[in-house]
């Protein structure tokens, strides 16, 4: 990559098709996580912002909902055209800000772009029923938007998020308030000035800020549906708001995911499945990395070792070069929490069979890394094989008995994802039903399938996204009987 990084110059918040300033005055700093460099100063909202950006997208709903759907497929095939043409800038601003390595980065864009175009296609099959009644009437049933939907976003994937889930609720007809992650927000934000006239003004807004802003945005009467990526706790935040107004809901919230290995698995194909899993890419930031490994003790010694020897291909370094094969966590208070999960695991008796410290390259210093980290005689009681650690660290679990195992696994509140590797198609079958999970690999781990429904259970999460169904969770169903005689 040759591309220089070009940071917005717009820093406001962005609604009714403008820019604003926050009404309060209020700003943050924006800092990355990899040097603590400081790339200056963006609008922070708070309830007044929000709930302006909404009246905004109240206004404009009308209109929208009246576009032919070809017409609002052609204006987000246009703002996918866009950030391809500035797929390099926008991954290197993304990598900047958000800590991840750019090569990452660069394949969030094509992601949300894919995202972009798949629901652009699908405009025209939000399509009703009819129900027989006779000569002497018609019943049918039509699709229709829903108003006003609030998105909230997470910092692992911020442009990613920002453009993929806009895209089926605005397919849908419905306008769109979005509050970009709170700790990196400027590749949205020149994502705004790239796009700024592709749609009609208060059709996409845009407002960043803290819970306060997020609050506002799941209470707000006049906002039908809100999403969530995010913590458990603040799903429940957010339910909670959206109970004031009973709107629906969809969450995409954390994981202890497993990644289960049968005394058939192939020893080099596993070992390599749980480092991808993980995520080491982004330092495991990531609400369905395989965070628990279970492995039969027949092939436990050599797929541990494998993944030892493979985490080492996962160097924390500055996350704007294309070698880099390891980010920067978030932040300071991040990289902290981790620290203190790991010693909690060495505490409670786990064995540390690499990392578990941050790097020793003083080049590193200034910033939030923490080095790829393995425990091994990980057992199901201890904390770090019962919290999310949201960090770069991998439990493993030595099993047996496959009814302990699966009690063992299903035991946590999470239900993200499950990876099961064996090669008998018996089990697999057997195991993936068992499973308390939404979205389950058999030999494989980490990828997402445009078209297949990604989604949680249990405090995982509500709603399934990425499929035709995230579209028609965001219209609701009318009945029009029509009475002929």
């Amino acid at each position: 990559m040759t591309h220089s990084l070009i940071l917005p110059e717009r820093r406001a918040l962005y609604y009714g098709g403008a820019w604003h300033d926050a009404r309060g005055g209020a700003t943050c700093e924006c800092t990355s996580p990899a040097t603590g460099e400081s790339f200056g100063p963006a609008s922070f909202g708070a309830a007044e912002d929000m709930a302006a950006a909404i009246e905004a997208a109240a206004v404009a709903f009308p209109a929208w909902r009246d576009a032919p759907p070809l017409e609002r497929g052609r204006r987000l095939r246009e703002i996918a055209a866009v950030m391809r043409a500035h797929k390099d800038e926008l991954a290197l601003i993304d990598a900047a800000d958000s800590g991840n390595p750019v090569a990452a980065m660069l394949k969030d864009i094509d992601i949300a772009t894919s995202q972009l175009d798949f629901f652009a296609g699908l405009v025209t099959e939000m399509k009703g029923d009819t129900i027989p009644m006779g000569p002497n009437a018609l019943n049918l049933t039509v699709r229709e938007p829903l108003g006003v939907v609030g998105r909230i976003v997470a910092f692992n994937h911020p442009l990613m998020f920002c453009a993929g889930k806009m895209a089926a609720p605005l397919a849908a007809g419905n306008t769109v308030v979005l509050k970009p992650a709170e700790q990196a927000p400027l590749s949205v934000l020149r994502f705004l000035e790239l796009i700024d006239g592709i749609l009609p003004p208060g059709v996409l807004n845009v407002v960043h800020g803290g819970p306060e802003a997020g609050a506002v945005l799941a209470s707000h009467p006049k906002v039908a549906k809100v999403g969530l990526i995010g913590s458990v706790p603040t799903g429940r935040a957010v339910m909670a708001g959206a109970s004031a107004t009973v709107k629906d809901v969809m969450l995409e919230l954390g994981g202890k995911n497993a990644l289960i290995a049968c005394p058939d698995a192939d020893i080099e194909k596993t070992a390599r499945g749980i480092v991808a899993g993980m995520n080491f890419a982004w330092c495991g930031q990531s609400c369905g990395s395989t965070s628990r490994a279970f492995l039969h003790a027949d092939v436990h010694d050599a797929i541990l070792e494998r993944v030892v020897a493979l985490c080492g291909a996962f160097k924390p370094g500055d996350p704007t070069q294309m070698d880099t094969t390891m980010g920067a966590l978030i932040s300071r208070t991040q990289r902290d929490k981790i620290l203190r999960y790991i010693a909690k695991g060495i505490e409670e008796g786990a064995r540390l069979m690499c990392g578990g410290k941050v790097p020793d390259d003083p080049a590193l210093s200034n910033g939030n890394f923490v080095e790829p980290t393995v425990f091994a005689d990980v057992t199901q009681n201890m904390t770090i094989a019962r919290e999310e650690i949201f960090g770069p660290v991998l439990s493993v679990l030595r099993w047996q008995d496959e009814a302990t195992m699966l009690e063992e696994a299903n035991s946590v509140e999470y239900g993200l994802t499950c990876s099961i590797w064996t090669r008998d198609l018996a089990t697999a079958h057997r195991l993936a039903a068992r499973a308390d999970a939404g979205f389950v690999w058999v030999n494989k781990s980490g990828a997402h399938f445009l078209g297949a429904p990604f989604g949680g259970v249990k405090q995982s999460g509500i709603g399934r996204e990425e499929c035709i169904g995230e579209l028609i969770a965001f219209t609701r169903e009318k009945n029009i009987h029509i009475a002929l005689d």
